[in-house]
């Protein structure tokens, strides 16, 4: 079975030991420990692979806990069904939030919206809107939304 140093993985995933160094204090990664009192951390393929759902769930945006969860979850591949269930569950949740930030973020971006209209028409010499006419413009938007 092969093996990996710390500096081999985190050239392979492009990040930095300490970041292994931070997964493996937060019980994602457990690797063996060899040489003169266990300085150097010694990785085997379940290791890796550990390191690499752990960074797919970042990317996908999951919490260290999440990540955690679905990484035993790995370690102990008896009941398939159980665990696709609950990266379902997982994902159900993360999709729920990240909808409600992209509501918020269209808000906000036509917020922006109005303010750069705004500021061009005072560029261009124009009056001000009033101040109606900017709230029933972000409605309407938010309406549309």
């Amino acid at each position: 079975m092969p093996t990996y140093t710390i500096t081999e993985l985190a050239r392979e995933f492009d990040i930095t030991p300490r970041a292994i160094r931070f997964y493996e204090d937060q019980g994602l990664l457990t690797p063996r420990r060899e040489g003169v009192g266990g300085r150097t951390r010694v990785y085997n393929a379940s290791e890796r692979t550990r390191l690499k759902l752990t960074l797919r769930g970042k990317r996908l945006g999951l919490s260290l806990s999440e990540i955690k969860a679905l990484v035993d979850m790995y370690a102990s591949p008896k009941d398939t069904t159980a665990q696709l269930k609950r990266f379902l569950a997982v994902l159900a949740q993360h999709r729920e939030t990240l909808e409600r930030q992209r509501e918020d973020l269209e808000v906000t971006l036509a917020e922006i919206s109005a303010h750069e209209e705004e500021c061009r028409r005072l560029l261009a010499g124009e009056k001000p809107a009033k101040s109606n006419e900017k709230k029933a413009s972000t409605r309407r938007v938010k309406d549309a939304a």
